[in-house]
C-alpha cells in the first residue's frame, strides 16, 4: 500500500555524513553522475526541509537523454520534489519553487499554522500526514495515491532514520567517499534507533575515482 523507497546517501570512510555541514562536500564527479542517474529513475524525490535549505536545493535538472527515457516510461520529463516539513515555513519565493518545472509537494502536519499551509498551497501541492509530527507512513501512502510508484529519498539523516525505523526502506544506495574527516558530523541515519536492526543484502558494488558505490536491498 505504498511506493517503493530507495534511499541515496554519502558518507566518508570514517562514517561522517557531511563535511563542513554539507553532504555535497564529500562528493565528486562520479558521485554527481550517479546522483543524477538515480533522480532520472524516480517518480518523486523526497527530502527533509533542513537538507533542502543546507544543500541549497533547486529544481531538478536532467539532460535530454534522461528526459526522453522518462517519457518512454510514461513519466514526466523531471520528477517533482516532495519536502517534509512539520512547521511548513519555507522561502516560498525561492528558485526551488519559482523555477520548478514540476510543481513541488509539501508534506506537513495538521499542527502547522493554517496561513502557512495556505501560502504553501499557492506554489506546491500540500499533503497533510499526521497531527503534530509528519507521519511518513501516511506521507508515502499519499504519494502512492498520487500515482507515484518509486520514491527516491535523499535525506537528510533525520528523514533517513525515520524511514529506517519505520521499516519503510526497500533499497539503500550509499556512496563511500575516499576521505577521512574526523569531527562530530552526524551519520547518514540520525534519530530513532532501528529495532531490531535491519539486515540488508549487498546487491552491487561499483568503483570510480576511488569512490565506492554500494547498493543494498531488503532481504
Amino acid at each position: 500500500d505504498r511506493p517503493r523507497v530507495r534511499l541515496n546517501m554519502i558518507a566518508s570512510i570514517d562514517g561522517a555524513g557531511s563535511l563542513d555541514g554539507r553532504s555535497g562536500g564529500l562528493g565528486g564527479p562520479a558521485d554527481k553522475a550517479l546522483f543524477s542517474t538515480l533522480r532520472s529513475q524516480a517518480d518523486v524525490i523526497l527530502v527533509g526541509a533542513a537538507t533542502m535549505r543546507t544543500e541549497s536545493y533547486g529544481p531538478v535538472l536532467l539532460d535530454d537523454t534522461a528526459r526522453d527515457r522518462r517519457r518512454q516510461w510514461g513519466l514526466a520529463p523531471v520528477p517533482p520534489i516532495a519536502v517534509v516539513t512539520r512547521a511548513c515555513r519555507l522561502d516560498w519565493g525561492s528558485p526551488f519553487f519559482r523555477d520548478a518545472e514540476q510543481r513541488p509537494v509539501i508534506i506537513t502536519a495538521a499542527s502547522a499554522a493554517g496561513q502557512d499551509r495556505a501560502r504553501a498551497a499557492q506554489v506546491a501541492d500540500v499533503i497533510l500526514a499526521g497531527d503534530d509530527q509528519v507521519d511518513l507512513v501516511l506521507a508515502l501512502r499519499a504519494l502512492g495515491e498520487l500515482g507515484h510508484d518509486s520514491v527516491l529519498a535523499e535525506g537528510g539523516p533525520g528523514v533517513a532514520a525515520l524511514l529506517a525505523s519505520g521499516d519503510l526502506l526497500d533499497e539503500l544506495c550509499i556512496t563511500l567517499s575516499p576521505v577521512l574527516t574526523g569531527g562530530d558530523a552526524r551519520r547518514i541515519l540520525n534519530g530513532h534507533q532501528v529495532e531490531p536492526p535491519t539486515r540488508l543484502e549487498l546487491h552491487q558494488v561499483l568503483e570510480s575515482e576511488n569512490f565506492l558505490f554500494l547498493q543494498y536491498l531488503r532481504r
